[in-house]
């Protein structure tokens, strides 16, 4: 991992002179991975990302240097930070877990959020609802270490720095805002149930509307929601989400994680047919309730503001924006030996890394 060097000098030469590899298989990783490629430059290291399947011929801006499989493996970055749930083994450096969203529950804790692959070395957490869980996996696991930092995503949420969520805000004239948000999966979507009644809504034009859907979602899905763009509403892409989330009042979604991210904020999220509804979100089952259900978020009450700040500090109490930061302080201190020795990762995990290998063509050292 990282070689001691005799002097302090060389030793932050080192570290100074490093260079970092993000690794993303979605689109919804780009707004993930870009606070801490903004906070590794400022910190001076190179940073290079490589993205396949979903996220294949997505960009980070320069200086972010963007390279392909060989690349990569020639790079020998000291670390690889993967906002997926898996990453490439084969390339060196120490493997860090970022997570792609919080626990929404969509699926078992043995399938969903807190499955280990035995591929990471260091989990980032967000909260204490994800750091708990994964203290006690690798207490039992050992091969791999868990520091909560906070989520590198929710960053600009807390810090607006250029200005593109007073931007997405500035056409709503003054008008309360809505941001609907949907996940892909099917039978959790709102989105096909919820177009017309939210077409109905945006008619009215009382409210502005900031509109997005989950990449995966059809595309006949895309083309009816960008319709509804005008005077009371804009279609928002995948990398604008943050800044909408910042500038929206109240969202409306189902059972993506994109309402975890939003009550982070302690704003109100009305929910459709949420598949776990919690005492912090206002869930309905019909779409004909909307119009009372977005009455009640505008004014919400003690009870509802109460369960919004206890969910909030659950999930991610840091509101500083600096979680990339602590990420980075969080693998230097791995590298540095500093969260103790762990042990090889288990053989079960050998069938997955030759699965990877397999499923990018890499069959190299």
């Amino acid at each position: 991992m990282h070689a001691e060097i005799g002097t302090r000098a060389e030793r932050v030469w080192e570290v100074v002179m490093a260079d970092y590899l993000l690794f993303a298989t979605e689109r919804y990783a780009l707004p993930i991975l870009q606070p801490l490629a903004d906070a590794l430059q400022a910190l001076g290291h190179g940073v290079h990302a490589w993205f396949v399947d979903g996220a294949a011929g997505s960009t980070l801006p320069a200086p972010v240097r963007m390279v392909g499989m060989r690349e990569a493996v020639a790079l020998r970055p000291r670390a690889v930070f993967s906002a997926a749930n898996w990453v490439p083994t084969f390339v060196d450096g120490a493997k860090v877990q970022l997570f792609h969203g919080f626990n929404v529950e969509k699926r078992s804790n043995e399938r969903g959020h807190f499955r280990v692959r035995g591929l990471f070395d260091l989990y980032c957490t967000q909260g204490p609802a994800t750091t708990e869980p994964f203290r006690a996996l690798a207490a039992r696991e050992r091969h791999f270490a868990v520091v909560e930092t906070g989520w590198p995503k929710l960053d600009p949420l807390f810090r607006d720095d250029d200005g593109s969520a007073a931007a997405l805000r500035a056409p709503a004239g003054g008008r309360p805002l809505v941001m609907f948000a949907s996940t892909f999966t099917e039978r959790l979507s709102a989105a096909p149930h919820l177009l017309d009644a939210i077409a109905a809504e945006v008619a009215r034009g009382d409210r502005y509307w900031l509109l997005t859907l989950h990449p995966k979602c059809p595309p006949e899905l895309f083309a009816r929601y960008r319709a509804l763009a005008g005077a009371s509403a804009a279609f928002i892409e995948t990398e604008q989400l943050v800044a909408a989330e910042r500038a929206a009042d109240v969202l409306l979604a189902d059972t993506t994680s994109v309402v975890s991210e939003f009550v982070v904020q302690r704003k109100p999220v009305v929910t459709f047919r949420n598949r776990a509804p919690k005492p912090h979100m206002l869930d309905f089952a019909e779409p004909s309730r909307l119009p009372e259900m977005l009455a009640q978020a505008f004014a919400p009450d003690a009870r509802l503001q109460g369960a919004l700040a206890d969910y909030a500090d659950a999930i991610h109490p840091l509101r500083d924006g600096r979680s990339s930061e602590r990420v980075i302080a969080a693998t230097d201190a791995l590298l540095a030996g500093q969260r103790g020795t762990l042990r090889r990762k288990p053989l079960s995990s050998l069938w997955r890394r030759l699965q990877i290998r397999r499923e990018l063509g890499y069959w190299g050292r």
